[in-house]
């Protein structure tokens, strides 16, 4: 008697990482699995990242309700938009629609082929810059959830402002790069090295950059709470392999506006950055709506 045959492992049992109900098959178009379901570290990284923003983001989601938008900027292969709606969105009857931004049009292709052939129709995306895709008119006019995760600079600022134009309920980002801060404190530095003791801060090159990209972070929260929001920043565990791990959200609550307004101001005009006052704009130019 031939012994009993060995039942093949489930991809559970190659990957216990994936949450229940994950297409397997998305996983793998995604490379994020391999076509016999495991996972290399890379990607094991990956996914634990995506896994960890959609922590932060799926209840956001359940705030929101039925009919949720969704704009991801800089959108690239779209590992979380399609994660996303795989989660949240697939399946739901009245569940919203995720559209991805990317310059990329090579990926905008591939990213829609994929959302065509997994059957996912609340998906769009589009090849616009962060700046470009304010103006579309391929966008609704409002939009309740807001991403914009490694924007690199000030893509970062443009989101931003697109959340604020748009009256985005929720605002995520994990900001990348800020070299446009840091550029105009070294270009101001001899001048303002005798003004205060306060520039010490940032004499040393090394200094400037991290200076210029945490005092970026700290300008764009105090916009957000000019414009009524509540922000929280904290560390995006998981990311152990990128040294840009800060994660803010910002949630529109109506909250009074004067007081991060003046202070916005007031670091601006004590670091030297006043030229910066229009990109960290604290009025806004359409009236507030009532989300």
């Amino acid at each position: 008697m031939k012994p009993a045959k060995k039942e093949a492992p489930t991809i559970y049992q190659l990957a216990p990482e994936i949450k229940p109900g994950q297409s397997i098959e998305l996983l793998k178009e995604l490379h994020i699995l391999t076509r016999d379901g495991k996972l290399n570290q890379d990607s094991r990284r990956k996914l634990k990242q995506v896994y960890h923003l959609v922590q932060f983001i799926e209840p956001l989601l359940k705030d929101v309700g039925e009919n949720v938008t969704v704009v991801d900027h800089g959108a690239g292969k779209s590992y979380l938009g399609f994660i996303l709606y795989d989660l949240f969105f697939k399946g739901r009857e009245n569940a919203g629609h995720i559209y991805g931004i990317e310059t990329r049009e090579e990926l905008v292709q591939k990213s829609t082929e994929l959302a065509a052939r997994l059957g996912f129709p609340g998906m769009s995306f589009l090849n616009l810059s962060v700046a470009e895709s304010t103006e579309s008119d391929k966008l609704p006019a409002t939009i309740d959830v807001v991403t914009a995760l490694h924007a690199c600079n000030t893509a970062t600022d443009d989101a931003i402002d697109f959340a604020l134009k748009k009256h985005a309920k929720h605002i995520v980002l994990v900001p990348c790069c800020q070299a446009e801060v840091a550029s105009v404190l070294r270009k101001n530095k001899g001048r303002d090295l005798g003004r205060s003791a306060l520039t010490e801060i940032w004499r040393h090159p090394i200094h400037t950059r991290e200076f210029g990209s945490q005092i970026t972070n700290v300008l764009r929260c105090l916009q957000l709470e000019a414009h009524g929001y509540q922000v929280t920043v904290t560390e995006l565990v998981g990311w152990e392999h990128s040294m840009k791990n800060e994660l803010i959200v910002a949630t529109y609550k109506n909250l009074p506006r004067r007081r991060p307004a003046e202070r916005l101001q007031q670091v601006l005009a004590e670091v030297g950055l006043e030229e910066l006052s229009s990109r960290f704009y604290t009025e806004s130019t359409t009236s507030e709506p009532t989300p």
